[in-house]
Protein backbone atom coordinates (compact mmCIF):
# COMPACT_ATOMS: atom_id res chain seq x y z
CA UNK A 1 0.00 0.00 0.00
CA UNK A 2 1.19 3.78 -0.85
CA UNK A 3 2.49 5.66 2.01
CA UNK A 4 1.80 8.57 1.06
CA UNK A 5 -1.82 7.17 -0.59
CA UNK A 6 -3.32 5.44 2.32
CA UNK A 7 -2.97 9.23 4.81
CA UNK A 8 -6.08 10.26 5.08
CA UNK A 9 -6.38 14.06 4.49
CA UNK A 10 -7.49 16.48 7.07
CA UNK A 11 -10.15 19.12 6.16
CA UNK A 12 -9.94 21.79 8.49
CA UNK A 13 -12.72 24.30 9.24
CA UNK A 14 -14.12 25.57 6.58
CA UNK A 15 -13.35 23.41 4.17
CA UNK A 16 -15.62 21.53 1.86
CA UNK A 17 -14.70 18.94 -0.75
CA UNK A 18 -17.25 17.51 -3.34
CA UNK A 19 -16.25 15.01 -5.98
CA UNK A 20 -17.90 15.61 -9.56
CA UNK A 21 -17.09 12.83 -11.86
CA UNK A 22 -13.27 12.64 -12.54
CA UNK A 23 -12.08 16.00 -10.72
CA UNK A 24 -12.75 17.18 -6.43
CA UNK A 25 -13.90 20.78 -6.28
CA UNK A 26 -11.92 21.78 -2.62
CA UNK A 27 -13.55 25.29 -1.86
CA UNK A 28 -12.19 27.29 1.19
CA UNK A 29 -11.93 30.82 2.63
CA UNK A 30 -9.55 32.19 -0.10
CA UNK A 31 -11.18 30.36 -3.34
CA UNK A 32 -12.04 27.29 -5.29
CA UNK A 33 -9.47 24.82 -6.99
CA UNK A 34 -10.28 21.84 -8.67
CA UNK A 35 -8.35 18.75 -8.01
CA UNK A 36 -8.15 15.96 -11.16
CA UNK A 37 -9.30 12.13 -10.11
CA UNK A 38 -7.78 9.51 -12.67
CA UNK A 39 -10.26 6.31 -12.87
CA UNK A 40 -9.93 3.57 -10.79
CA UNK A 41 -9.22 6.05 -7.58
CA UNK A 42 -12.07 6.34 -5.33
CA UNK A 43 -12.52 9.49 -3.25
CA UNK A 44 -14.44 9.24 0.34
CA UNK A 45 -15.62 12.25 1.83
CA UNK A 46 -16.09 12.26 5.64
CA UNK A 47 -16.98 15.09 7.81
CA UNK A 48 -13.10 15.75 8.76
CA UNK A 49 -10.86 13.97 6.28
CA UNK A 50 -10.65 12.45 2.79
CA UNK A 51 -9.91 9.25 2.36
CA UNK A 52 -8.47 7.99 -1.25
CA UNK A 53 -8.55 3.78 -2.15
CA UNK A 54 -7.62 2.36 -4.93
CA UNK A 55 -9.19 -1.28 -6.23
CA UNK A 56 -5.55 -3.20 -7.16
CA UNK A 57 -2.07 -2.91 -6.87
CA UNK A 58 -1.24 -2.72 -10.65
CA UNK A 59 1.54 0.12 -10.75
CA UNK A 60 -0.87 2.56 -12.54
CA UNK A 61 -3.00 2.76 -9.93
CA UNK A 62 -0.40 2.35 -6.81
CA UNK A 63 1.30 5.72 -8.68
CA UNK A 64 -1.98 7.63 -8.92
CA UNK A 65 -2.91 6.84 -5.13
CA UNK A 66 -0.12 9.01 -3.99
CA UNK A 67 -0.25 11.56 -6.51
CA UNK A 68 -4.28 11.91 -6.04
CA UNK A 69 -3.47 12.20 -2.58
CA UNK A 70 -0.63 14.74 -2.60
CA UNK A 71 -2.64 17.25 -4.99
CA UNK A 72 -5.76 16.69 -2.89
CA UNK A 73 -3.82 17.77 0.26
CA UNK A 74 -2.05 20.70 -1.91
CA UNK A 75 -5.73 22.20 -2.53
CA UNK A 76 -6.74 21.83 0.56
CA UNK A 77 -3.74 23.83 1.67
CA UNK A 78 -4.05 26.26 -1.03
CA UNK A 79 -7.50 27.47 0.21
CA UNK A 80 -6.41 27.81 3.80
CA UNK A 81 -3.11 29.52 3.30
CA UNK A 82 -1.86 29.41 0.32
CA UNK A 83 1.81 29.23 -1.68
CA UNK A 84 3.91 31.99 -1.81
CA UNK A 85 7.07 31.62 -3.96
CA UNK A 86 10.12 34.35 -3.61
CA UNK A 87 12.46 35.48 -6.29
CA UNK A 88 15.68 37.62 -5.15
CA UNK A 89 16.98 39.96 -8.43
CA UNK A 90 20.79 40.31 -7.91
CA UNK A 91 22.92 42.33 -10.36
CA UNK A 92 23.76 46.10 -10.45
CA UNK A 93 20.59 47.76 -12.41
CA UNK A 94 18.29 44.87 -12.01
CA UNK A 95 15.46 45.77 -10.78
CA UNK A 96 11.22 44.91 -10.87
CA UNK A 97 8.54 47.25 -10.29
CA UNK A 98 4.80 46.95 -10.58
CA UNK A 99 3.28 48.95 -13.19
CA UNK A 100 -0.55 48.98 -12.82
CA UNK A 101 -1.19 45.23 -12.99
CA UNK A 102 2.04 44.27 -14.74
CA UNK A 103 5.46 43.24 -13.65
CA UNK A 104 7.68 45.15 -14.90
CA UNK A 105 11.66 43.55 -15.34
CA UNK A 106 14.88 45.50 -15.93
CA UNK A 107 16.86 42.71 -16.36
CA UNK A 108 19.94 44.34 -18.54
CA UNK A 109 18.80 43.70 -21.61
CA UNK A 110 18.02 46.67 -23.87
CA UNK A 111 14.10 46.96 -23.32
CA UNK A 112 11.97 46.61 -20.15
CA UNK A 113 10.59 42.79 -19.92
CA UNK A 114 6.52 43.01 -19.08
CA UNK A 115 4.72 40.24 -17.55
CA UNK A 116 0.74 39.73 -17.26
CA UNK A 117 -0.03 37.85 -13.94
CA UNK A 118 -2.72 35.08 -14.94
CA UNK A 119 -5.99 34.71 -12.58
CA UNK A 120 -5.71 34.46 -9.18
CA UNK A 121 -2.27 34.84 -9.48
CA UNK A 122 -0.63 37.50 -6.91
CA UNK A 123 2.85 39.28 -7.55
CA UNK A 124 3.93 42.19 -5.37
CA UNK A 125 7.21 43.69 -5.24
CA UNK A 126 9.21 45.30 -2.30
CA UNK A 127 12.62 46.55 -2.67
CA UNK A 128 12.68 46.81 -6.09
CA UNK A 129 14.76 43.18 -5.99
CA UNK A 130 12.48 40.83 -4.38
CA UNK A 131 9.60 40.01 -5.63
CA UNK A 132 6.62 37.66 -4.49
CA UNK A 133 4.30 35.18 -6.29
CA UNK A 134 1.15 33.99 -4.10
CA UNK A 135 -1.66 32.23 -4.58
CA UNK A 136 -4.09 29.33 -3.87
CA UNK A 137 -3.26 26.60 -6.89
CA UNK A 138 0.67 25.22 -6.03
CA UNK A 139 1.29 24.35 -9.50
CA UNK A 140 0.24 27.60 -10.89
CA UNK A 141 2.35 29.48 -8.33
CA UNK A 142 5.37 27.42 -8.93
CA UNK A 143 4.92 27.76 -12.80
CA UNK A 144 4.34 32.01 -12.85
CA UNK A 145 7.93 31.77 -10.64
CA UNK A 146 9.64 29.93 -13.18
CA UNK A 147 8.33 32.07 -15.68
CA UNK A 148 10.00 35.45 -14.26
CA UNK A 149 13.25 33.12 -13.39
CA UNK A 150 13.10 32.36 -16.88
CA UNK A 151 13.84 36.04 -18.39
CA UNK A 152 17.75 36.03 -16.50
CA UNK A 153 18.29 33.13 -15.35
CA UNK A 154 21.52 33.01 -12.87
CA UNK A 155 24.99 32.93 -14.30
CA UNK A 156 27.69 30.86 -12.72
CA UNK A 157 30.16 33.45 -12.65
CA UNK A 158 28.92 36.50 -10.89
CA UNK A 159 25.54 35.35 -9.79
CA UNK A 160 23.63 37.84 -11.78
CA UNK A 161 20.29 36.54 -12.59
CA UNK A 162 16.54 36.12 -11.13
CA UNK A 163 17.09 33.30 -8.78
CA UNK A 164 14.70 31.41 -5.58
CA UNK A 165 15.22 32.81 -2.51
CA UNK A 166 17.72 30.88 -1.10
CA UNK A 167 18.79 28.90 -3.84
CA UNK A 168 22.60 28.17 -4.03
CA UNK A 169 24.54 29.13 -7.34
CA UNK A 170 26.81 27.03 -8.17
CA UNK A 171 30.15 29.37 -9.27
CA UNK A 172 32.92 28.87 -11.58
CA UNK A 173 36.25 30.11 -11.39
CA UNK A 174 36.59 31.99 -14.80
CA UNK A 175 39.77 32.89 -16.28
CA UNK A 176 43.11 32.71 -14.25
CA UNK A 177 45.85 35.67 -14.79
CA UNK A 178 49.17 35.18 -15.03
Amino acid sequence: MSRIGKKPVALPKGVKVTVHGAEAVVEGTKGKVTCPIPTGITVDVQADSVVLARPNDEARNRAFHGLTRALLNNAVLGVTTGWKKELDIVGVGYKAAMDGAKLRLDLGYSHPIFYDAPAGIGIAVEKNTHVIVTGIDRQLVGQVAADIRKFRKPEPYKGKGVMYTGEVIRRKAGKTGK
